[in-house]
């Protein structure tokens, strides 16, 4: 069922109080502006007969001011050659066509009210309508705001967020246990095993030997 029953409904219609009593606000925009272009296009077309009844009209209305034009000529021709009665009946024709004249320009005349009125509609639909789809275009901004903040906040405030920076705050602290053992080998005095004690004293006596082999030639080339 439609939410407007006529174009009357919708040109006397709030948009803005629809929506406020919505459940839906965007479903309810989505087939108000619906609503609208389709009594928009049943108009125009209501509007289109009216100028085709127009334009019929006013053809009749010359072809019978000719007719009326004729039998005029008609009577005047018989009175002419002295048949009176043939021009009281020709001038009868011509009133009778004259009538028609009267009662096809009374009907212009209505469509002429009818063709304005629709006018107005369309006129006041068109702005309806372009007040929908502005309150549109600001519902799909609102409601893509929303969604957007409620990302955020998810992202943000989430448990698998939280869960996720807990992990981190586990990680860095293995981290920091990794560094503290490399670092505390720096820490204190360097204690030397055997091994290397042992292996300082075999190059310091290679070392010495060296030197004793050096001064030994040193003093051989000066003797």
């Amino acid at each position: 069922m439609g939410i407007f029953s006529r174009a009357r409904d919708i040109l006397q219609a709030n948009v803005n109080d629809l929506l406020d009593k919505a459940e839906d606000p965007a479903k309810t925009i989505r087939l108000v502006i619906m609503e609208m272009e389709e009594t928009l296009v049943e108009v125009r077309a209501s509007a289109a007969r009216t100028i085709a009844d127009q334009k019929e009209t006013r053809r009749t209305i010359m072809k019978l001011e000719a007719a009326q034009t004729g039998w005029g000529e008609k009577a005047e021709l018989a009175l002419s050659k002295g048949r009176e009665d043939l021009a009281t009946a020709a001038l009868m024709e011509k009133q009778k066509v004259g009538a028609m004249v009267e009662q096809m320009r009374g009907d212009t005349q209505v469509l002429d009210d009818e063709l304005r009125s629709y006018e107005d509609d369309i006129s006041k639909l068109e702005a309806k309508l372009r007040e929908a789809r502005t309150r549109q275009n600001a519902l799909l901004s609102r409601l893509e705001s929303a969604q957007n903040r409620a990302r955020v906040r998810i992202m943000t405030k989430g448990q698998r967020v939280e869960e996720a920076f807990s992990r981190f705050e586990v990680m860095e602290r293995r981290v920091d246990l990794a560094e503290g053992r490399a670092e505390s080998y720096d820490l204190g005095p360097v204690v030397k095993t055997l091994e290397e004690e042992i292996s300082e004293l075999r190059t310091t006596d290679a070392v010495a030997a060296e030197l004793a082999a050096l001064k030994a030639r040193m003093l051989t080339k000066e003797g």
